[in-house]
């Protein structure tokens, strides 16, 4: 499979405090990776170094030939001294054909919002917003920051399954920073445990029994993410449906 983004030892400071200390990582197509780590730990740093908004102090990043990337963040707060209608903030800046503009609407669900004002959206239904305008420059890689950081229980379950859908369905890459670690456990391919440097890298299971992550998370987490993904296994090892998490598997 062809590499989207190449990262070779990354370092940034700021105000003499290390940042990322030599990052390395390489995003594939179809590639599901989350990052995790506490706060403050550079997980947003490295995600604006590898769009290209912040230049790394030493270090390589490489992107493939016309690569397209989304981003998804955290929330938008809509200005209330300047109404705008879902439509409208959707094609704002950019000019969709209609019926890439329709699938990304029907996709994440918003057609019922679309002639609503920003204003009066729940976080969830904000975030589906963003979603769709994500969608509508047909990324290769959607990346995405605590997404669903602000939303309650349902919101983040809901969020999470479509993210779930439009990796399958649309078939891109996503990177994604979290800490939500039970949808860690359940659908990401890599995780990428960092604080300042790579700690850990691997699949779920690996990276919960890694020493590292113990250290950073604790023994409870440890055990607690391990019994969840012994019971994923075991209950959806060989069935390709939807189960009770709400998260399809492959």
């Amino acid at each position: 499979m062809s590499t989207l983004i190449t990262a070779d030892n990354l370092f940034v400071s700021r105000r003499d405090q290390v940042i990322l200390h030599d990052v390395s990582l390489r995003i594939g197509e179809r590639d599901f990776i989350t990052l995790i780590g506490p706060n403050g730990a550079g997980k947003s740093m490295l995600l604006k170094c590898l769009l290209g908004f912040y230049k790394p102090d030493a270090g390589r990043i490489e992107r493939a030939d016309d690569l397209r990337v989304a981003y998804v963040p955290q929330s938008l707060k809509a200005d209330t001294t300047l109404p705008i209608t879902v439509s409208r903030f959707l094609t704002l800046r950019q000019k969709p054909a209609r019926d890439v503009l329709d699938n990304a609407i029907a996709e994440t669900g918003i057609e019922s919002l679309v002639a609503k004002p920003l204003q009066v959206l729940s976080g969830g239904e904000m975030q589906r917003v963003l979603m769709a305008r994500a969608l509508l420059s047909e990324p290769q890689l959607l990346v995405m920051d605590e997404p669903a950081q602000n939303l309650d229980i349902s919101g983040q379950l809901a969020f999470y399954r479509l993210v779930d859908d439009v990796y399958h369905r649309r078939g891109l890459s996503v990177l994604m920073v979290s800490h939500d670690l039970h949808w860690v456990m359940a659908s990401t391919r890599q995780v990428i445990c960092l604080y300042h440097h790579v700690c850990c890298t691997g699949t779920p299971q690996a990276v919960a029994q890694d020493p590292q992550f113990v250290a950073l998370f604790g023994e409870d987490m440890s055990k607690l993410m391990a019994m969840y993904r012994h019971s994923h296994d075991h209950n959806h090892l060989h069935d390709s449906a939807s189960d009770g998490c709400g998260f399809p598997h492959e």
